[in-house]
């Protein structure tokens, strides 16, 4: 039951996902979009990615991802911790309007996942508030997985020899081993895409 349940999902978001890769694609012909940004000065704050999708198969995955941090609620979390099971990490602050947008997408699927007892667990970096705002946001949206501030970027660094979280909010999906499986660069344009892509990554090793 379980895996025709994960089959269908992936059905019904495959095409989601094969429209944002191929219109970031086609986006990606005439311009860079974060380079655009940057060159803007819009003082937004913040560059906000296109949504565009990056798979990568197993074999290309490098080396795990080292990282570690203290959450919001003054708890110490690691990588270490994490291994065995599928990690999604979602890069955001508070004062980025697209991580405010898909706040309440990322819970609902945490919810999901942790209800169906899979091996699947969220962390959410916070790359530029204190705790304390970081605390209220989670508040606000109802956020109850771990969070971990990043105000240093030592978090960031980890990832940026692999698969860089080069906008905010970028979510990255790691696998079993801890490697960067898959890349959500800008805001999740549907829920399903990010349930398609973890059911995938879940897939590798759930029989």
């Amino acid at each position: 039951m379980r895996t025709s349940v994960m089959r269908a999902r992936l059905m019904r978001a495959a095409a989601l996902v094969t429209i944002v890769v191929a219109s970031a694609s086609l986006a990606a012909c005439s311009s860079n979009p974060l380079a655009d940004q940057y060159r803007a000065g819009s003082g937004k704050n913040y560059i906000a990615g296109d949504g565009s999708v990056t798979e990568l198969p197993p074999q290309n995955r490098g080396a795990a991802i080292v990282f570690s941090g203290t959450t919001i609620d003054d708890q110490p979390l690691s990588s270490a911790n994490l291994r065995g099971r599928v990690v999604v990490v979602n890069f955001w602050y508070a004062g980025c309007a697209p991580c405010r947008a898909e706040a309440p997408d990322l819970q609902a699927v945490y919810e999901a996942e942790t209800t169906a007892g899979r091996p699947v667990t969220f962390v959410g970096v916070n790359v530029r508030d204190q705790a304390a705002t970081a605390m209220s946001f989670n508040t606000t949206f109802g956020i109850t997985y771990p969070t971990v501030t990043d105000q240093l970027g030592s978090i960031q660094l980890a990832f940026a020899s692999n698969v860089p979280p080069n906008a905010v909010p970028t979510t990255l999906i790691l696998d079993a081993q801890g490697r960067v499986a898959a890349r959500v660069l800008g805001a999740i344009a549907e829920p399903s895409i990010l349930e398609a892509l973890i059911d995938s990554v879940v897939a590798e090793t759930t029989p």
